[in-house]
């Protein structure tokens, strides 16, 4: 798991802070959502960005009892530095580590047989039993198992290999592909797909210890979709899974990140003044430029170019032409803010500074990228911590 250091220089330069307090109450918020479920902390990509062992010990210390990654290699890392407690990776090609995996005690999903075949030679060569869970494709059209005759021959050899001690059935999940949108018709025909499917495996002797379908939109709005555990991703970290289901406020959320960078150069320019690559931006009066020193090499998206807000001085302002690999312009009016005063791209909202869904709507995409993107050179400094 990458936990940045964060080094003199460099945190004078830009951070992403990192509110351990509002991540261990976003634990507490979802799991009354839950209604009785267990909460599982996904913390995959980095923790969509956060930081992944710090998030998860966190998540862990509020409530969650589960932690999901999409890698192997990304349970495996949390693993290794101590975390306890139950663990689900999906994401699987083949050759993967699933040795390793079974040794770990890490939960591995399997989509087909191609994924049982090799897991259970695994465990063969572990000598103990893997702990499997059985994804179904309940319409997302992605990762899973089809239902019909797919699904009847991966539960059948399923329970044939749990019956010969090589696995232990733990699970039975789908993911929805429309919970974002309520209403969508979609989510119902994609429960009722997931209640058939997992009736099915359990006729035949499947005695999971967990069913889930829900992600944080279901978390948050759809409670008939519960089950026995919820898979908290981007809610996790405080940040809506769409403006259409509510703001993080709506659901008693708190974003997480705030990004931040220190001006770099405050100076004056005249009239038709050209501003970054190409020109695309050119003042059109006497006035001010300051130079925020972050760009795309740090996750900025150059999507933002000419519309990103930020924060400088109390007001918001917004990126004046092209961003670049490390830096962009920002036209200040006028204003003369001193070298060193604090540029927010984005936060919670509570000084008027952007969120990551102003960024998202300026960009043309969804707040989970805006998060996620921000690079490894961004220090990230953690606050409110308690484990």
């Amino acid at each position: 798991m990458s936990e940045t250091a964060a080094v003199p220089t460099a945190a004078l330069r830009a951070r992403a802070e990192i509110d351990l307090g509002a991540l261990r109450a976003n634990v507490r918020a979802l799991r009354a959502r839950a209604q009785g479920a267990a909460v599982m902390a996904v913390v995959k990509s980095d923790a969509y960005g956060h930081g992944a062992l710090r998030c998860a010990r966190e998540a862990l210390a509020a409530g969650a009892t589960w932690l999901g990654t999409a890698t192997a290699e990304e349970a495996l890392a949390l693993r290794a530095a101590g975390l306890p407690g139950r663990m689900l990776c999906w994401l699987w090609v083949p050759g993967g580590p699933w040795r390793q995996a079974i040794e770990a005690d890490i939960d591995v999903s399997l989509s087909g047989m191609w994924a049982l075949r090799e897991v259970v030679e695994a465990a063969r060569a572990a000598g103990r039993p893997a702990r499997v869970q059985l994804k179904a494709d309940t319409g997302l059209g992605r990762n899973g198992c089809q239902p019909g005759e797919d699904w009847a021959e991966l539960v059948a050899a399923a329970l044939r290999a749990e019956a010969e001690g090589l696995v232990r059935i733990t699970g039975l999940w789908s993911h929805f592909a429309c919970a974002d949108e309520p209403g969508h018709p979609s989510i119902a025909a994609q429960l009722a797909r997931f209640r058939e499917m997992t009736a099915y495996a359990e006729e035949r002797g499947v005695r999971p210890e967990v069913r889930h379908i829900a992600n944080s939109p279901a978390t948050l709005t759809l409670p008939e979709t519960h089950f026995d555990l919820v898979r908290t991703g981007i809610a996790l970290y405080g940040v809506s899974p769409s403006p259409e289901v509510g703001t993080p406020a709506d659901f008693g959320l708190r974003p997480v990140m705030t990004l931040s960078a220190s001006l770099a150069l405050v100076k004056r320019t005249p009239a038709g003044h050209g501003v970054s690559y190409g020109h695309h931006y050119v003042t059109p009066g006497e006035t001010t430029l300051g130079l925020v020193p972050v760009g795309y090499a740090d996750g900025v998206p150059r999507h933002a170019s000419g519309t990103g807000p930020v924060l400088v001085d109390g007001k918001w302002r917004t990126i004046a032409g092209r961003v670049a690999m490390d830096q962009f312009v920002v036209d200040l009016g006028g204003d003369e803010p001193p070298v060193g005063s604090e540029a927010v791209l984005f936060g919670p909202g509570d000084r008027g500074e952007p969120t990551a869904e102003d960024w998202a709507q300026a960009c043309g995409t969804i707040a989970y990228e805006i998060v996620t993107r921000i690079g490894t050179r961004v220090p990230r400094v953690y606050v409110n911590g308690s484990v």
